[in-house]
This record gives C-alpha cells, sequence and structure tokens, in this order.
C-alpha cells in the first residue's frame, strides 16, 4: 500500500490531499496536485512533522443541534478543515463560550484557587483581546487548525507558526456524536482560558515574589539548582513528572519575567488541563438537563478525551477512557542503532474494566453494590470506567430521563463514571521518535509494538508520505483479511453495517525532531 491512497466508503481508491515543506526556508517546496505548501513553523517546535487520517464505521448524524444548534451550524464549520490546515485568526475565548449553559467568565469568581480580586476578571479578558493573544501560554494571532469527523469520532489540531505550538486531539464519542461534536466545539477554547488564567496566576506570584510574599502572604517556596519544587502550588490530582530537570520556561519569553519553577509551571498547565475538562463535563451535563425532555438519548452520549499538547521540549497528555498516545522512542544509549531497538512507552492510562486497577477501583467506589460490573461492563451498559459525558450513570435524575430498557436498574451510588483524568508530562529528548495517537479502533488491530514497527518501517521508505494514512490503511487490511473479505469488498459495506468489522478509527502520528517540516491532515468519512 502506498501512502499517497486515500481510502473511501464505497471502496475507491484516490490520492490524497496534503501539503509538504522541505526544513530549510531557502529551499524551494515541491508543488504538485497532492501536496501545497505550508509555511514551515518555527525551529523551536519539537516536531517536524504531523500526520492525521480517521475512517468511520459508524453511521451518525452528520449535524447535531446541541446549544441551539451553534455548536454544528456555526462554531464546528469555522474550525473544521479536514482535507487541510489552514491559517485562521485565534478567536477571542469568551464570544464562543458565551454560547454555553453556564458560561466561563460568570463561573470565574467561583474558581477554587481564583485571587478574589477586581483586577482578575480584567485581566483575563485584556488576554483575550486581539493585541494579547500572542503574550499567553497558548495564545496566538494566527493558528493553522485541521479537523473533522469520522462517525462518532472527532480529530481536532491546532498549531501556533509564531509561537511553535502543538494541540492534538481525538474525542472517541458514543451512543451518538454529540459529546464529541460539544468537545471539539469548545474544549480548545476552554483550554485557552484556563491557560490565561495560570498565566495571570503566574504574573501575580512573580509579583509577590519580587516583593518577598507569595500569593496567600507567606514566604515564597526556594527553588533549588536542580527545579524541584518545595511548594507544589499548582499540582494536580493526578500526576506524573517524568523529568524534573528542565530548562526554565520563561527563557523563549517575549521580555524577561521573574523566575518562577518550571516544575510548578508544568503542574499547573496539567492543573488546567483538568480544570478545563471539569468546566466542559460541567457544562456539557447542564444542557444535557435543559434539552432532555425534547431529547432524551443526550443522557447516555458521551465520549473518551485524549489531548496532546507539545510545548516546547514539553509533551503534556490528558485522557479519558481508552484511546492511546504511544511514544516510539531509542532507549539510553541506542539512539539511531536500529529498528529493532524502538520501542513503544504508552504515555496514556486505558481506563476500561479490563484493567485490573481500574476495575479495583470502581468495585471499592461501590461498595454496597453488587451489580456496579456485569457482565464486563459498568452497571452492564459500558466498558470505559472513565469518559465524558454519559450523564446516566452520573446522576440519578438523567437516568430517570431514560424509559424501559434504556434505564440503568438499581442506580444505587452514582457516580459510576468517572471524569478524573489520567495526566502525564514527558521530556522530549533527541531518542524520541514520533508519537503515535490513536482512538481505540486502531489498538483492536494492533498492539502498541506493532502500531510504532509499522510507522518507523514507512518513515524509512517514505519520508514525505502520510504515516498515519499508511497506518490506517494497513487496519483496514487486516480487518477484511479477518472477516474474510478483499479490501474493496469490506470498504463498499455501508457505514453502520461495516461496524460489525472495525470501529471509528482516528490516528494522529507526530514525527518528533526538526529534520523535516511535512504538515498534512485528513479525514474519510
Amino acid at each position: 500500500m502506498r501512502g499517497g491512497i486515500m481510502i473511501k466508503p464505497e471502496g475507491e481508491l484516490k490520492v490524497s490531499f496534503g501539503y509538504q515543506c522541505n526544513s530549510n526556508r531557502n529551499s524551494s517546496c515541491e508543488d504538485s496536485d497532492e501536496y501545497e505548501t505550508l509555511p514551515e513553523l518555527r525551529r523551536n517546535s519539537s516536531f517536524s512533522c504531523l500526520s492525521g487520517a480517521a475512517l468511520s464505521a459508524n453511521a451518525t448524524l452528520a449535524n447535531t443541534n446541541i446549544c441551539n444548534g451553534l455548536i454544528g451550524a456555526e462554531i464546528l464549520p469555522s474550525w473544521d478543515s479536514p482535507n487541510s490546515f489552514r491559517k485562521v485568526p485565534s478567536s477571542p475565548t469568551l464570544s464562543r463560550l458565551d454560547i454555553l449553559s453556564s458560561s466561563l467568565q460568570s463561573s470565574m469568581s467561583n474558581l477554587s484557587c481564583s485571587p478574589s480580586t477586581p483586577d482578575s476578571d480584567s485581566y483575563l479578558l485584556k488576554s483575550m483581546s486581539p493585541s494579547s493573544r500572542s503574550e499567553g501560554f497558548l495564545n496566538a494571532m494566527e493558528v493553522q487548525v485541521a479537523g473533522g469527523a469520522a462517525g462518532e469520532d472527532r480529530v481536532q489540531a491546532v498549531c501556533s507558526e509564531e509561537n511553535g505550538w502543538l494541540f492534538c486531539a481525538i474525542y472517541d464519542g458514543f451512543n451518538g456524536r454529540d459529546a464529541a461534536d460539544f468537545l471539539a466545539g469548545t474544549l480548545y477554547e476552554t483550554i485557552v482560558f484556563y491557560f490565561n488564567l495560570l498565566d495571570w496566576e503566574s504574573s501575580q506570584e512573580s509579583i509577590k515574589a519580587s516583593s518577598g510574599l507569595d500569593l496567600d502572604g507567606s514566604l515564597p517556596y526556594i527553588e533549588d539548582d536542580s527545579n524541584t519544587i518545595n511548594e507544589e502550588r499548582f499540582l494536580p490530582q493526578i500526576y506524573r513528572d517524568t523529568d524534573s530537570s528542565v530548562d526554565n520556561v520563561s527563557k523563549n519569553a517575549p521580555c524577561a519575567k521573574p523566575k518562577v519553577s518550571t516544575n510548578s509551571f508544568r503542574h499547573g498547565v496539567l492543573d488546567s488541563l483538568e480544570r478545563a475538562l471539569s468546566q466542559a463535563e460541567n457544562d456539557f451535563l447542564y444542557m444535557v438537563e435543559q434539552e432532555m425532555e425534547d431529547r432524551p438519548d443526550l443522557v447516555s452520549v458521551g465520549s473518551c478525551v485524549l489531548v496532546v499538547l507539545l510545548h516546547g521540549k514539553d509533551l503534556y497528555t490528558l485522557n479519558l477512557g481508552d484511546s492511546r498516545a504511544v511514544l516510539a522512542t531509542y532507549g539510553d544509549g541506542d539512539f539511531m542503532n536500529g529498528s529493532e531497538r524502538l520501542k513503544a512507552i504508552q504515555l496514556t492510562d486505558s481506563h476500561t474494566v479490563d484493567d485490573e486497577g481500574e476495575r479495583m477501583r470502581v468495585l471499592c467506589d461501590h461498595p454496597d453494590d453488587p451489580m456496579t460490573i456485569v457482565a464486563g461492563r459498568v452497571k452492564g451498559k459500558l466498558k470505559v470506567t472513565r469518559a465524558f459525558g454519559v450523564g446516566y450513570l452520573k446522576k440519578k435524575k438523567l437516568n430517570d430521563a431514560l424509559m424501559g430498557i434504556l434505564q440503568v436498574r438499581n442506580l444505587m451510588s452514582p457516580p459510576y463514571v468517572s471524569t478524573q483524568p489520567s495526566l502525564n508530562v514527558h521530556r522530549i529528548s533527541k531518542s524520541d521518535c514520533f508519537v503515535v495517537v490513536g482512538s481505540d479502533g486502531l489498538f483492536d488491530f494492533f498492539t502498541n509494538d506493532e502500531a510504532v514497527k509499522l510507522v518507523h518501517s514507512y518513515i524509512l521508505s517514505n519520508p514525505s508520505g502520510d504515516p498515519a494514512k499508511f497506518l490506517l490503511e494497513q487496519l483496514v487490511v487486516r480487518a477484511a483479511n479477518c472477516a474474510g473479505f478483499s479490501m474493496e469488498e469490506l470498504m463498499n459495506i455501508p457505514a453502520g453495517r461495516r461496524r460489525k468489522y472495525h470501529d471509528d478509527v482516528t490516528v494522529i502520528v507526530i514525527i518528533l525532531g526538526t529534520n523535516q517540516r511535512t504538515t498534512k491532515a485528513s479525514t474519510c468519512v
């Protein structure tokens, strides 16, 4: 299979889209029917190539009517670009999020960590203005965006050429696409909002530190030579820090600022991701409660969540459910010594009842309910133990909106499904090669090692090709073989019926390093 082939549901194979650019700005870029030129990313980025592909198996409505239709009719079309990246202005966050049932602006004063000062609102509003969008942690005057839907999956990628960061997300929806659509339309903006809040808190900490006091009036923590933290102010409930000896994050800032602990700031980033997800969950369930009389099916709609944020050399991940981010890396001393030494390291946790730790956690949370896990599913309904949405397993009144066999019997001690994400930050090193980001449909057919080996072998033979699309094509070949079909016969089966043979599949491959500058994205629906 060649990397330039796009699989269509009806079985037609055709050349895909894309753009490709050399790493040297002075070099000419190749133009053809397959590729269009994309300006080079800044060299302080830790990735050189982004490739994304998605294939649908489920039949679902193309546009949902949540939030009075604004998500599907206005917000998603402005972000989605399924066949190429496109440059768009960085939108003012609050104007978009104002459509939500409980807006961030009104809830900001209730945040546990928001300083109760009249200046906080004005700072955050100022940080949304066009003139200051390039100054924050994840702000930019312009961003490159790509994304779209494949069945109930949503894929999204946002990168800033001016600031050198990359945001990728896969929302693997189930029981409908509403939750995945909601996330695609709001979560990135919500994350930007909380990063603005983090910027404000960091600036206040620096001001207080320069005067010898901390935010609460106490003496500040002391940063030692190894950048370890004596007071972990921004520490989230769940985190894993793989490298505590890192450069100070402010060294690439437009202007010099007082030194702040790098580890503390990284923990603040993780905490901001978690708080943004919690805000999105609260807004979505509030919206479900408002609309469930007309659409009771919304109470069962949910989504797995996987967010990957690459900022400088820090690779942050947040996940709920069973999507994965897998790092391909050479171990210490094995750098570039051969493909047989390339290792696959899973950066995310799998939140399913098949995981012994997750299974025990759920059972321990509901000691008085003997029917917590039935037939390998939470309350007999869901295999994942953590997910966005799926309100009927979290609130009794949402479960009561369902009737008959759809309703969960004996909902004794909700919530049964958690919204507490797994969070991780990995420091990119020279031995790290690429990251495979995929929904669980990919790993139904490939182990982590198999996915890494396939991508690696393809990159070696096709340095300018599309590894995500290649990986998806190999999945179709394997799914067809398992079903006893040819690939063409399998792909001619209509979406919906084809779900019997494979799930919706979304793949993003992020090539780390700066030797090559290629950016692509695609969706096959």
